[in-house]
Order: C-alpha cells, then sequence, then structure tokens
C-alpha cells in the first residue's frame, strides 16, 4: 500500500524509516518532509494542515493510509475532515478532533482524569473573567508552582514558577497580555510535583490498545540538566526503574483506565497516545497526555520495536490489536540530539551540514529534524537538526556510540549534550 505521512521533523523521519521497513509498503511519502525523508521516501510539498490539498494528494496517488505526526492537525480535525469525505475512505491513524482535546486543552484533560481517577496532580483554571480569584490562588500556593496555558503553545505554555512574584507575573503575561494568543487565554496552575519524568506510549483503536514503549527524555539544553528547555535533547530506553511493578502500576491505574474513559465518553481515537508521567516515590502520576508519538522519544521507540508497525496500525482499524506480538527490545537505545548554536534561543539556518558514511551494522541511525536539500547539500533548517541514535548492551555503551559519530558530523555552531542517560552509568 501507499502512505502518507504528515510531518517533517524527527519525528516523521523515524516514523517514515520504520514504515517503509513493513512488508505492507509500497511507497512512502511525507509532507512536507526533509533532507533525512527524501532518502526513505518521496517528499510532497504540502502543508500539514492544508486538508484538502491532502485528499487531493491521497486521491492522486492513491494513499490508503494516513499518518498524522504533529499536534496542528490533529486538534484542527484532520480526522474529522476525512471522516466526512465521501471520496477517500482510507485509513487516518490519528484521533479524532474531541480525542486530541486531551492533548490540545489541559483544562479539558484535567477534568477528563478526574472523572476517571487518573492520578494527577491537584489544580484549578482561570480565564479573564476569574482573572482576580486566580492571583489570590497564585498568592497562597505553595512553591514551586505550575502554569501552563491550556491551548498548545508549540512546547513553550509551561512555567515552574519558584516565587510568588514570577508566577503573579506569568500569570498576568499568559492572560491579559495574550502571551500565547488564543492558547494562553485560560491558564491551568497546578501542584508542582517532584520526581523523575518519564514517557509511555501506546496504540489504540479506542477499545483496545498495545503499549509499544516507554523512555526518558532530556529536555534541558546544558548538561546535568541545566539552561533553558528545549524541545528534547536526547532520549534513552528502555529506563531502568520502569520495572515490571512500576509497569504493572502505569498500566492498571493509568493507560487502563485513559482507554475506558475514551471508550465510555465514545471517543473515536484511532491512534498514539503519549503518557508524560513522572515517578513519585514509586508511585506514577500523569503530568501531561500527547496524542501523538513525541520527539525525540519516537526516534528510539521506532528502531527498538521488534514488530511491523503497519501491522498494529491495521490493527488499529480491523481490530485484533492486542493479538499482535511485540517482543521485548533486547538492547538499550539511545538518541542524542544535534542543535544550531543559540538554541533554545535565536539561531541561524542554511549552514552546510557534513555527514559520515554509516557502517552497515545497523548500530547506529542518523534521523533529520530540521534539515532540508538545496541541491545535493544537506543544510540546517531549525534548532533541533539531527538525531544520532544507536544502540548498546546498555545505556551507557548505546551513548558512547552517538556521541562518537556526532564527533564526525559537522555543521558550523553545532551543540549537543555529552552526558545524555548520565544518571544510569
Amino acid at each position: 500500500m501507499n502512505i502518507l505521512i504528515l510531518g517533517s521533523g524527527g519525528r516523521e523521519h523515524a516514523l517514515a524509516w520504520k514504515i517503509k521497513e513493513s512488508k505492507h509498503c509500497d511507497k512512502v511519502f511525507i509532507a512536507p518532509g526533509n533532507a533525512g525523508t527524501a532518502a526513505v521516501g518521496q517528499n510532497v510539498p504540502i502543508d500539514v494542515n492544508d486538508f484538502d490539498a491532502i485528499k487531493q494528494f491521497v486521491i492522486d496517488n492513491k494513499v490508503t493510509m494516513l499518518v498524522v505526526g504533529p499536534e496542528d492537525p490533529l486538534v484542527n480535525g484532520v480526522y474529522d475532515y476525512f471522516q466526512g469525505q465521501q471520496d477517500w475512505k482510507g485509513m487516518v491513524i490519528a484521533p479524532s478532533r474531541a480525542g486530541a482535546q486531551l492533548e490540545g486543552s489541559k483544562a479539558f484533560s484535567k477534568k477528563f482524569m478526574e472523572r476517571h481517577r487518573i492520578p494527577t496532580a491537584s489544580y484549578a483554571e482561570f480565564n479573564a473573567d476569574n482573572y482576580q480569584e486566580g492571583k489570590t490562588y497564585i498568592a497562597s500556593h505553595s512553591l514551586p508552582v505550575v502554569l501552563k496555558a491550556d491551548g498548545l503553545a508549540a512546547g513553550k505554555g509551561v512555567v515552574i514558577a519558584q516565587t510568588h512574584e514570577e508566577a503573579l507575573k506569568t500569570f498576568e503575561e499568559m492572560i491579559l497580555n495574550k502571551q500565547f494568543g488564543e492558547a494562553s487565554s485560560k491558564v491551568v496552575i497546578e501542584q508542582f510535583l517532584d520526581g523523575i519524568e518519564v514517557s509511555v506510549f501506546i496504540l489504540t483503536d479506542g477499545k483496545d490498545y498495545k503499549i509499544i514503549g516507554h523512555a526518558k527524555d532530556y529536555k534541558r539544553i546544558g548538561e546535568g540538566d541545566t539552561g533553558l528547555n528545549t524541545g528534547g535533547m536526547g532520549c534513552v530506553t528502555p529506563v531502568p526503574f520502569m520495572d515490571t511493578s512500576f509497569m504493572e502500576k502505569v498500566e492498571n491505574q493509568i493507560i487502563r483506565p485513559t482507554v475506558e474513559g475514551i471508550a465510555k465518553e465514545e471517543i473515536d481515537y484511532k491512534g498514539f497516545i503519549f503518557f508524560g508521567l513522572i515517578n513519585v516515590k514509586g508511585e506514577p502520576m500523569v503530568i501531561e497526555y500527547n496524542c501523538r508519538m513525541g520527539d525525540p522519544e519516537t526516534e528510539v521507540i521506532m528502531p527498538s520495536l521488534n514488530a511491523d508497525i503497519v501491522d498494529l496500525f491495521l490493527a488499529v482499524y480491523y481490530g485484533g490489536l492486542n493479538e499482535v506480538n511485540i517482543q521485548p527490545a533486547v538492547q538499550s537505545c539511545v538518541t542524542v540530539v544535534a542543535v544550531s548554536g543559540g538554541y533554545p534561543g535565536s539561531y541561524e539556518k542554511g549552514k552546510k551540514i557534513t555527514l559520515p558514511e554509516l557502517k552497515q551494522n545497523n548500530e547506529s541511525l542518523i534521523f533529520h529534524a530540521g534539515t532540508q536539500l538545496q541541491g545535493t547539500d544537506i543544510l540546517t533548517n531549525g534548532g533541533r537538526v539531527l538525531a544520532i541514535t544507536s544502540f548498546g548492551e546498555n545505556i551507557e555503551a548505546a551513548a558512547e556510540k552517538s556521541r562518537q559519530l556526532l564527533k564526525d558530523i559537522h555543521f558550523d555552531g553545532i551543540q549537543y549534550r555529552k552526558d545524555i542517560g548520565y544518571e544510569f552509568k
């Protein structure tokens, strides 16, 4: 079958690479893609939110399956759009607009967790109408306090305030000064949870589900988890503390109630759920839901997944998801992200990238994120540029392979953390 992936980052390159391996895949298209996806399939210059153009493309190119990578088209209702079409009845791997509200609205997701008794931080929500109440609430809140813009804010809508003054200023910026536009017209204020963050990923048809992996990513730009937050500087899997006992708690207290809640509320959902969790003294709690795969988590989950991903997608549509066999990963997998100089602040694009020849031993992979082709040259085209993924007998060994490969990768201003997985040595 022909398959179209929407997106242009490292997540989409990893998905394209995995989908291309499937026995079901004849041709893979990526819209709009990047320099890396161009080596796996065919890039298509279509915006991920241009649903009419996407529909025309899937009709013209006999595409059977549409896999949605980023959050914007999910929240904008790409699944609902295609459900309403009569001239294309292919498979869309995505939640409905209602399902995507688990990510698209922090307030919706918190209320959902309350209804289904899923462990999460205590919270309150405020908008311009009860702004003064919000200020009073913040002034009496314990520190630190977490403020979240309700809607999508490109990963920048969360602030952990260390003082009441910082919290009140952030609250004012979000609501009165519309720091994130409509996304911060409502603000969720919640209890700070102290623990180790980890992510778990499932595929679900809205009734059944299959766990496809877990991972820990590293958000801070600096080594030792210092400096500004980023979209992710690296990732590891499997996470050593995710043992059988902890995973049983995650599944029984969080995953199963979530999927049962989706079914009970009759939400149409055929896609991924990303559970952003925190381990608080051995107990898992939900920080957030995402309705798609994460980045850079996808760059370790897809290479580690011992199953045909398209088999899983077909089971989402036709049933039998619980019967698909996934063998446990036998090696650790680590990705280290190379970023542009200045990221996550201002940075320049258009820097020429020099890449080494990869050995044909499948021990390391290079996934492109912010790259573009100009003739035969590969140029930087974003803050996060490349994700270098390697396998090893443990996290330390896998991380070392990625670091060694990065020594042979060059572009002006390249930066990367040399300590990804440091706490698991």
